[in-house]
């Protein structure tokens, strides 16, 4: 069996078990990101729209833009490209963008200094199965090589396993929020 197929395998079986945590959510999923967030200040904050079953980071987006921060959002240029990140705020108007996602209609396009980021599977080493394209993995490694950059996971906590199938290109999460606690990563 190849990696891709382990790869394949471990995002289906990470697929039901986000769908059924996302059916048991509660009110206040997002407190602890809130609070964790609360310590990177006035960073520009990239968070991203939730899609289906993701965990939903939009109250933390809004409580750093309340707070006086800027916040983007994701936007995918292209197949096998680095994410661009555009501006937005609770009152952005938002269209459809790659893959259905929400993308901002307008904004100034911003470099992120700590991004919350999607996944389907993450591991207590830090490292997260994604949905395939490699665009965090991309985009991680290229803002890294430009300065500090904090990759915050976050997730339900059912969506742990005991160990992702990673590649050489994956990029570890420096921070996994769930709704339940906060995992400090250290090392590599």
């Amino acid at each position: 069996m190849t990696l891709a197929d382990i790869k394949t395998m471990a995002r289906n079986e990470a697929f039901a078990r986000r769908k059924a945590a996302f059916a048991a959510r509660g009110p206040g999923d997002a407190d602890l990101l809130i609070k964790a967030l609360a310590a990177h200040g006035a960073k520009v904050l990239s968070g991203y729209m939730p899609m289906r079953t993701e965990i939903d980071c939009l109250p933390a987006m809004a409580a750093h833009c309340a707070a006086g921060g800027r916040v983007a959002v994701p936007v995918i240029p292209g197949p096998a490209q680095p994410l661009r990140f555009h501006e937005w705020t609770p009152e952005t108007r938002m269209i459809e963008g790659a893959f259905k996602a929400l993308i901002p209609e307008g904004g100034a396009e911003l470099v992120p200094q700590v991004l919350i980021v999607p996944l389907l599977a993450f591991d207590r080493r830090g490292y997260r199965l994604g949905y395939g394209g490699g665009f965090y993995d991309r985009t991680l490694e290229l803002l890294r090589a430009r300065g500090p950059v904090t990759a915050v996971g976050f997730a339900f906590a059912a969506q742990e396993v005991g160990e992702v199938p990673t590649e050489p290109t994956d990029q570890r999460l420096d921070l996994i929020v769930t709704e339940k606690e906060v995992i400090a990563l250290t090392g590599g």
